[in-house]
């Protein structure tokens, strides 16, 4: 792994610059970046990742400035075998003051489950695609919304938040594109069910700036820009782009993995999450407040890509290197 020189990347990015467009206001003046890397990053590693290495990325995680680190899932082994130490990984951690740490619930089970191990906060996942949702929880779009309602029904009980992702909102693997109009469908559903915010998610980064704009002006009609979240893959080297369109409808929290790490076990082809870096470099350069270091950022991202044996995805890692 080559050493990084990172110079005198922080929190007010290169050169401290404000962009006029973040001045005139036409951007959000702070973004929630929720960091989904030891969930999401790690859950389609084909060799197990140690619990020591899953607590010591959440930890420095925590150390960097996110409000919102995704920890973990409670899906069974059998579906998701790097996931199977979450209550491990949920008990270990240091979990600081003002940091967040949600966990996947798929079902009552996974959420009674995540409640016992100490989490304050979890997510549901839907999809807008039939096909995806038959694969990745056997069963259909109205059916899996049914089944949150147990999740929901428990977690108001317990006064613990809910988050809810619709995957497929740009394209599907198995249907192709994916009608704006249907995210929109499933996305008012989950919201009016209960959940707090609304993470859309391009599973198989195949979204285009346009694409994106027309799913968001369909969603925005159906649920308050300010519960929507965007969680873009960089499959297509489109997600900064697809994200600052976001941005500029109104979008304020952007879901993004440390060292770019990620993919999906039921979307052949997806490759990893918008680096966290990259995402982080953008925003500061845009004049837009996050609150995260990008020194210990990239630390993070070189302690985990250690870890795994693998390069950084990280565009702003890479050109960091002295190669």
């Amino acid at each position: 792994m080559p050493r990084c020189d990172t110079g005198s990347l922080s929190r007010d990015g290169p050169r401290g610059q404000v962009s006029a467009a973040a001045a005139a206001g036409a951007f959000p003046k702070r973004v929630k970046v929720v960091e989904v890397g030891p969930r999401d990053g790690l859950q389609n590693e084909k060799n197990v990742v140690p619990t020591a290495v899953k607590i010591n990325l959440i930890n420095m995680l925590s150390e960097t400035g996110l409000q919102v680190i995704e920890a973990t899932s409670f899906v069974s082994p059998r579906w998701v075998p790097q996931m199977a130490d979450h209550t491990e990984v949920m008990q270990g951690i240091n979990k600081l003051p003002g940091v967040s740490y949600p966990v996947l619930t798929p079902n009552l089970k996974g959420f009674q489950a995540a409640v016992a191990a100490g989490a304050k906060e979890v997510s549901i996942f839907g999809a807008a695609s039939e096909l995806f949702t038959k694969k990745n929880i056997n069963c259909s779009i109205e059916e899996s919304l049914e089944r949150f309602d147990e999740v929901m029904t428990a977690a108001r009980a317990a006064s613990i938040p809910v988050r809810g992702y619709v995957s497929c909102v740009l394209g599907c693997p198995y249907e192709g594109k994916i009608s704006a109009a249907k995210v929109a469908e499933v996305s008012k559903k989950m919201y009016s069910m209960g959940c707090y915010e609304i993470s859309l998610g391009d599973t198989i980064g195949i979204g285009t700036p346009g694409s994106m704009k027309e799913m968001l002006t369909a969603v925005m009609k159906e649920v308050p820009v300010g519960a929507l979240a965007v969680h873009c893959h960089d499959t297509y080297g489109q997600a900064l782009a697809n994200i600052l369109v976001a941005l500029q409808m109104g979008v304020s929290v952007v879901d993004a993995s440390v060292a770019g790490l990620g993919g999906c076990p039921y979307a052949q082809g997806a490759s990893g999450n918008v680096a966290t870096e990259d995402l982080v470099y953008m925003l500061n350069g845009l004049g837009i407040h996050t609150g995260v270091d990008l020194q210990k950022l990239m630390d993070t991202g070189t302690f985990i890509c250690n870890a795994l044996n693998r390069r950084t995805n990280s565009k702003v890692s890479q050109a960091s290197c002295r190669l």
